[in-house]
């Protein structure tokens, strides 16, 4: 195994095509094919479907490719570090779901820590990704909540993966709303009063269970339902369609102006916000921090 096949498992997996990767990487398809072939042989692990649609990781390929990906990683580290004339710069990413106060917890890291000498990434996609960012070493942290409807599954989730979620909030449920909405004067809204609206729902693709559904209650039968996978597009919808969506009632006027709320929905229904980590591993100095921006936002909560 050569740290070259990695790369080129890399390649394919991130371009899903034989093609473009052989493309990307300078390289012949026969001699990427070939290279791939010999690592397979190699570790006993069969990482790609290959069909006339293009190329699909196998689930031991995609846990190989999150190895390979640290590996890659480290070995640029030591390049930068005694190759380059500067220092390389310290790496940061958090993946989460359509969480507008982790956008804003991550906007104040990066204040206080600068980009000379840090290089940050932020990801907002579907919660099964989040869980795979973390466990295949993408991002440090994953921003997402469990209830009692979806924390069995997720609990087994996490523990097969090898993956420990840490509670940040407790949160009731509200309905996010233009300021326009019909509802938006009231002090509380019920899922009936609801009903007459556009309920509009992140998409989780492929793994579209109700139990990684971003949204609470998402096993109610509602009348109007349309899914989106943009947060922009989401507020547009708001406006145009009098939609909401459900969330857990933080909003940040900063980010995404006045002209949004949050309407108390008339339940019992709470939701618990916390991170994932690698079980066992110590976060950085910049997890720390993130994690202790976010905890700000807990007098937020339960309100």
């Amino acid at each position: 195994m050569t740290l070259t096949q990695l790369r080129y498992a890399i390649a394919i997996a991130e371009e899903k095509s034989m093609n473009k990767a052989a493309k990307r990487l300078f390289v012949s398809q026969p001699s990427l094919s070939a290279s791939i072939k010999d690592l397979e042989e190699q570790v006993g692990v069969v990482l790609f479907y290959r069909s006339n649609r293009g190329i699909m990781v196998t689930p031991q390929g995609e846990e190989f490719i999150g190895y390979a990906r640290q590996v890659v990683e480290q070995y640029q580290l030591l390049e930068e570090k005694y190759q380059l004339s500067g220092p390389a710069k310290k790496k940061f990413a958090v993946s989460m779901q359509h969480y507008s106060f982790g956008v804003s917890a991550f906007v104040e890291l990066v204040k206080q820590f600068g980009m000379d000498e840090y290089e940050f990434a932020i990801r907002e996609t579907k919660t099964y990704e989040v869980i795979d960012d973390v466990r295949y070493f993408k991002s440090e942290i994953g921003l997402l909540y469990v209830n009692d409807f979806n924390r069995k599954v997720l609990s087994k989730i996490f523990h097969d993966g090898g993956l420990e979620f840490h509670p940040l909030m407790d949160c009731r449920i509200y309905a996010y709303m233009h300021k326009s909405h019909p509802l938006a004067k009231k002090e509380k809204v019920n899922i009936e009063e609801l009903q007459d609206f556009p309920c509009l729902s992140f998409e989780q693709g492929e793994n579209n269970s109700f139990y990684f559904a971003e949204e609470v209650l998402s096993t109610l039968p509602y009348k109007q339902l349309i899914k989106g996978n943009d947060r922009a597009t989401m507020l547009n919808l708001m406006v145009g369609l009098m939609g909401y969506t459900l969330c857990s009632g933080i909003i940040m006027e900063e980010l995404n102006g006045s002209d949004y709320l949050a309407v108390r929905l008339d339940s019992d229904e709470i939701m618990t916000v916390g991170y994932l980590t690698r079980k066992g591993m110590l976060l950085s100095e910049l997890g720390h921090r993130y994690v202790e921006e976010l905890s700000k936002f807990k007098d937020k909560a339960l309100k």
